[in-house]
This record gives structure tokens, C-alpha cells and sequence, in this order.
């Protein structure tokens, strides 16, 4: 993909699923209480990283273009 992105997880929505630690487990990890946070907060593009934002069942993932801040998931409407 060549880009950058900035990833996040709100973890006010996050229900730990594990979704994203299955999909992507070198981008995700779940704490002790069963919230995931972003391996790195800023990494390359990855299919594996936008299936998981895909994924997960409640869109607690975000991700942006790092330096631009551009939505990439979820898409701007």
C-alpha cells in the first residue's frame, strides 16, 4: 500500500472480542481486561490491519492517513 497510518482503538467502545487480535496479531494485543490497543499507534498500510477495522463488530478501530489525518476506516460519508 506504501502509505503510513495512525491507528486507534476507542476503548470506550471496544467490547474485546479479539477480532482484531486474531486478524492482525501483530497489530493488535488485548490488555488484562480484554481491551485491545494498536501494537504501534503509527505503522505501515496492511491489508491485515484494514480487515481487522473491517471486522470488528462494533468499529472500535479507526484508522487515518498518518501526517493528514484523512479517515480510512471508517470512510468519511
Amino acid at each position: 500500500m506504501g502509505d503510513r497510518w495512525h491507528i486507534e482503538v476507542d476503548r470506550s467502545v471496544c467490547i474485546g472480542s479479539g477480532f482484531c487480535a486474531g486478524t492482525a496479531p501483530g497489530g493488535f494485543r488485548l490488555d488484562s481486561a480484554r481491551q485491545s490497543h494498536p501494537a504501534e499507534s503509527r505503522t505501515e498500510a496492511s491489508e491485515a490491519l484494514l480487515e481487522a477495522a473491517e471486522g470488528c463488530p462494533v468499529e472500535a478501530i479507526l484508522i487515518s492517513l498518518d501526517g493528514t489525518g484523512e479517515a480510512v476506516f471508517p470512510p468519511e460519508e
